[in-house]
């Protein structure tokens, strides 16, 4: 038999789109939802690379990593509206505010010590202000804007599953902590009422059924080509050693404001078309990662996460218990950086707090336009602080 057993680039194409099929549908199972599809991909290919079922490199993985990455970035971004965003309570945006900081100054912090002990350190260091502060899809789009190596990414992406699950497992069961444990409430005294938690029950229910027709997805994947063009053509007048970053963000841009269009706007099914394409240049990521230094990079690599994640935590309690900011908008703030909003929208409903469920997914909205940005600024930062 011959090895790696699929070559061609209809096999491999065949292949990769079998793997995303295959973490989307096994989301059903209690496993792999603590997993996530991200990380599933990336251990499918790593498999099947070390199996030799697959080549480390074919020519159609460079065109699938050239292409899907900056769409994946300006079709999530297509969901932003700015006039939604405005509607944040002054409370719950200092709470954002707050993560937000607290991420990028304890990943400077903790970057300045653990980026010379890792290869790409101050990579990583941008990668996890990204994730922390918008969630998973940052962490790739500040990847790709920095270069950086398919095994940092590979590894950056187990350190935080790690890490950033058992995080979220706490943040569903905090609003129970906080209700029945009378030394938190008693820490914590600011809280919402009960009128503004829970509301009169004719709140939108959450993950309600979305329709999106073929449409939609036509134009989301025209508006996405035609902003991504124009940002590399853009990215090319840049110097060459920030051109790739400024790229990301110039597509992250162009593509907020292209959301404020209100024909772009109502457009339905981005979220599930990025992470679709997303998933593609994930599953290259595993196709080439040696096993060797996979494993000795995740060590130090989790223990950085380990101090940026607890110290971001620690920090952004201490300012928000400051600033006198009730307990929800903490926890729904913190889940939003780490997550997403839906995932801060899914604290919300299973806490029961209604008229919180749009305001957790907002926050989670913000901190993702955020991500790319203060991401890039702190990668910058670290890279001039270690001298790489």
């Amino acid at each position: 038999m011959q090895f790696p057993m699929f070559q061609t680039t209809d096999e491999l194409l065949t292949v990769i789109l079998v793997m995303v099929a295959f973490s989307l549908w096994v989301q059903r199972f209690r496993v792999f939802k603590y997993v996530g599809p991200a990380l599933t991909v990336i251990l499918i290919g790593l498999t099947l690379v070390n199996l030799r079922i697959v080549p480390g490199y074919q020519d159609v993985y460079g065109v699938v990593i050239t292409y899907c990455v900056p769409m994946s970035i300006s079709i999530y971004l297509l969901n932003i509206n700015l006039k939604e965003l405005a509607k944040l309570s002054g409370k719950a945006l200092v709470a954002l505010v707050c993560a937000v900081f607290s991420v990028c100054l304890v990943a400077t912090a903790f970057g300045a010590v653990f980026g010379s002990k890792m290869f790409e350190g101050w990579k990583i260091a941008g990668m996890f202000v990204g994730t922390y502060t918008g969630g998973s899809a940052n962490l790739t789009a500040i990847a790709v804007g920095l270069n950086a190596a398919n095994e940092t990414i590979a590894a950056a992406n187990a350190a935080d599953y790690v890490i950033g699950m058992p995080t979220l497992f706490l943040m569903f069961a905090a609003p129970a902590l906080f209700q029945n444990i009378k030394f938190l409430k008693k820490f914590w005294p600011y809280h919402l009422t009960d009128e503004e938690r829970i509301g009169d029950n004719e709140e939108p229910i959450l993950m309600a059924e979305q329709k999106w027709s073929i449409q939609d997805i036509a134009c989301l994947l025209a508006v996405s080509v035609t902003v991504v063009t124009i940002s590399t053509r853009l990215a090319s007048f840049l110097p060459s050693d920030f051109a790739s970053a400024g790229r990301i963000l110039l597509i992250s841009t162009l593509s907020i404001a292209a959301a404020q269009i209100p024909a772009v706007g109502r457009l339905r099914g981005n979220l599930n078309l990025g992470l679709f394409f997303g998933l593609m240049y994930l599953s290259i990521i595993g196709f080439s990662v040696d096993l060797a230094s996979f494993f000795g990079s995740t060590i130090t690599i989790t223990l950085f996460c380990f101090c940026v994640i607890v110290g971001s935590i620690g920090l952004h309690l201490f300012l928000s218990r400051m600033f006198k900011v009730p307990y929800e908008y903490v926890i729904l703030g913190i889940t939003g950086a780490i997550a997403d909003g839906t995932t801060a929208s899914l604290v919300a409903s299973s806490a029961r707090w209604n008229r919180l469920v749009s305001v957790g997914l907002l926050m989670g909205v913000l901190g993702g336009v955020c991500g790319n940005y203060v991401g890039i600024m702190v990668a910058y930062l670290i890279r001039f602080i270690i001298g790489a």
